[in-house]
């Protein structure tokens, strides 16, 4: 084999161990619906995932919904323009334009957007609890999980949401993968128990439950809090060495991390 070849072999698994890994340096930065806020870019837009790559940010989170005629959209709401996802063909999505004209992405335009120049951020994919039933969500978790991996991005890609039978979903097709819990209702050593990777919960579930963040640390649990946008939050969740922190204010976490080091 070439020089050439074997160093292109050694920068890809090294690209897959960083990510697969979930969490290599405490206090990572995730873009909550991409880096958005600074730049007044459409929340959930592929260039606002964009703009979280190139700002080299560890992870960017992004919602997926499954559209009445089974294509899977990236939205945060249940509604789009009034219309519930869910219920809607995705043809009639797209006759509204999102406020910097692209049009509502579909998974597979936003994954292959995420892949491309992209030797950093984890694509972090939270699957939304279905509005109609149990088991149209764990299907769409399905076609989520079968879309991902026909992009050959399973390997930058973790998956998170508040249905917790959705990730066991998940697990059930495919034992590697780093799944999130969102809710904030269980244990560490509760999720371990199912095999789910981490718990990702919004940060005043840790001010209360304080003894979790050890519980995780000592039982191997990934530790994410969410929103995270106010300097003294930011903070408290640093000095707790946390693996991940979600925030809508990523330039701001950056200095604060850089600070804090």
């Amino acid at each position: 084999m070439k020089i050439s070849n074997v160093l292109k072999v050694f920068s890809l698994l090294i690209m897959i161990i960083i990510f697969h890994s979930c969490g290599v340096e405490k206090n990572a930065i995730v873009a909550h619906r991409g880096a958005w806020k600074k730049n007044n870019l459409p929340e959930n837009s592929i260039a606002s995932l964009r703009q979280a790559i190139d700002l080299k940010l560890p992870g960017s989170e992004f919602d997926v919904w499954r559209t009445a005629d089974d294509s899977l959209v990236i939205n945060h709401d249940a509604h789009c323009n009034k219309f519930l996802i869910e219920e809607t063909n995705y043809e009639d999505l797209l006759k509204f334009k999102l406020s910097n004209g692209e049009k509502l992405p579909t998974l597979y335009e936003y994954v292959t957007e995420g892949k491309r120049n992209n030797k950093h951020t984890l694509l972090v994919c939270e699957i939304k609890p279905s509005e109609i039933s149990k088991e149209r969500g764990k299907k769409t978790a399905l076609k989520t999980v079968e879309t991902i991996k026909k992009l050959h991005a399973d390997k930058i890609t973790c998956y998170i949401s508040f249905d917790y039978e959705i990730l066991k979903q998940i697990r059930e097709v495919d034992q590697k993968t780093v799944l999130q819990y969102l809710e904030g209702n269980k244990s560490p050593k509760e999720v371990k128990v199912d095999k789910i990777s981490g718990v990702d919960y919004h940060f005043s579930v840790f001010k209360k439950h304080p003894e979790w963040i050890k519980e995780a640390k000592e039982n191997n649990i990934i530790l994410n809090a969410w929103t995270v946008n106010e300097a003294s939050d930011m903070d408290w969740i640093i000095d707790h060495k946390f693996d991940y922190i979600t925030t809508n204010e990523p330039e701001l976490l950056k200095e604060r991390v850089k600070e804090k080091k």
